[in-house]
């Protein structure tokens, strides 16, 4: 071998090693960024790391940890006293409605707002939710009175495309309940206002047969999750908030179709009885939980369901409680003093908790207040902070992308002030969110959800 080769192998050596155990320096793009702050979450750990750096190149992290080296070229946002964490995630949102007015106006516009005019608000609720640090949401129902149109798949598509700004969807299209149960759109309304009784076209079923014709319906037409209503509802008038509204054989038929097409299931339920047989019939999530017991939580546990607790939804009727008829604020009540004590025990049994709040019961883009109210009831900060990112994502099935900082991971991150471990607030006041590799945030919103209280949008159907 000559001089030239051994020379030519000798610079070439230490790259070729560099190579295969993966620490080849990073060569920056153009459009590398470096995103820093004085703290980091990861999505997964027990604790934050100081001096957090995120990589992002294209649309994707290429390394995150902290003091890491900038890579040459990169533009460097400095966030200061800050935490950088995943963005955050809502497992259970209705970006399409919003009835966080007065209940009784609600009920006299509901029928005059055109579907298209509903799809138009529901941008506003999607930029909302996103500028608050909320990058992908589960949206469960897009049920709107007289209306066959599925806006909710309308939304997902033109945010998937650009059109519009907003969180990653997963939508369930319209919740599939019984005739007369929560999820009946007519329910309430004098017979045959609407000209016809709804089906499972509506979403509204009567027999395992009927179930399984839904939920193909529904994934025919976009869905990506199955929602359905297996109790009473606390803003429905025709039902108890905690009575079982499907059977065991509906139940049963509706999960083995779902999970046959490979979607999951996520079901409203207050009661304790419709909440154990949703349990044994394999649903992957349990909505609100109010009444639950602890032999049903334990069940939970063991099966491995989440629980997406929506306190917010609560806490935002009971504060508006004026607003609503006195059947439903008889029913308010009664969920409301059952859920904290279940809450408490579930997060003492080790129930995997999903972070999710009903947004729509209560202004979109104040989804974090939900944090809040967790740790308020005895959830440690950082598990409340798991439940939105790391857990979500497992729910959702889509940790493979997103959920936590991780290298190769699509760039979802966000910033807030300070410290949330200290101060569990700080998740209300996210001030940077990156989806995607692409900032959509960097100060103060564009839309100001404290504003919207008082929308007069707020007239779309009660869905929980």
């Amino acid at each position: 071998m000559n001089l030239l080769t051994c020379d030519r192998w000798a610079r070439l050596l230490p790259a070729i090693l560099a190579l295969a155990i993966g620490t080849i320096p990073i060569r920056a793009a153009d459009n590398a960024i470096a995103l820093k702050a004085k703290r980091i979450f990861d999505g997964k750990s027990k604790s934050l790391v100081p001096n957090g750096v995120v990589i992002v190149q294209s649309d994707r992290i290429v390394d995150v940890g902290s003091n890491l080296a900038v890579p040459g070229g990169a533009q460097v946002i400095d966030l200061g006293d800050a935490t950088l964490a995943p963005g955050f995630m809502d497992a259970h949102t209705h970006l399409t409605l919003d009835y966080s007015g007065d209940y009784n106006v609600r009920r006299l516009k509901e029928v005059d707002l055109n579907v298209s005019e509903q799809a138009i608000i529901a941008t506003v609720h999607a930029r909302a939710t996103v500028e608050a640090g909320f990058t992908t949401v589960r949206d469960l129902g897009s049920r709107f009175v007289g209306s066959r149109e599925f806006v909710d798949v309308a939304l997902r598509n033109s945010i998937n495309k650009g059109v519009i700004v907003g969180p990653r969807m997963l939508v369930a299209t319209k919740g599939i309940g019984a005739t007369g149960g929560h999820f009946d759109p007519t329910s309430g309304f004098r017979d045959f206002l609407f000209g016809r009784e709804p089906d499972y076209t509506d979403g509204i079923i009567d027999s395992p047969d009927d179930a399984r014709k839904a939920v193909r319906f529904e994934v025919k037409n976009g869905a990506d999750v199955i929602k359905a209503a297996v109790s009473g509802g606390v803003l429905s008038l025709a039902d108890e908030v905690d009575t079982p509204q499907l059977t065991p054989d509906e139940m049963a038929a509706l999960v083995d179709e779902s999970h046959q097409l490979r979607k999951k299931v996520a079901v409203h339920c207050h009661g304790d009885e419709a909440a154990r047989e949703a349990i044994e019939a394999g649903v992957d999530s349990i909505e609100h939980g109010s009444f639950m017991k602890p032999e049903t939580l334990t069940r939970m546990k063991n099966k491995g369901v989440f629980l997406t607790p929506t306190l917010m939804a609560t806490e935002w009727i009971m504060s508006k409680l004026e607003n609503y008829p006195p059947a439903l604020q008889a029913k308010a009540k009664a969920a409301a003093a059952a859920r904290s004590d279940m809450f408490r025990n579930a997060v003492k049994l080790g129930v995997k908790i999903s972070f999710g709040t009903d947004a729509a019961v209560f202004p979109h883009g104040q989804n974090a207040r939900e944090f809040k109210v967790m740790v308020d009831l005895g959830m440690q900060p950082i598990e409340a902070l798991r439940s939105a990112t790391a857990n979500d994502a497992e729910l959702l099935g889509i940790a493979q992308k997103t959920g936590t900082l991780e290298k190769g991971k699509l760039a979802d991150v966000i910033a807030m002030p300070g410290d949330p471990i200290a101060d569990i607030t700080a998740t209300e006041r996210v001030f940077f969110v990156m989806k995607e590799g692409k900032i959509i945030r960097n100060g103060p919103p564009t839309v100001h959800a404290a504003a919207k209280e008082t929308d007069p949008a707020n007239v779309a159907a009660p869905v929980d």
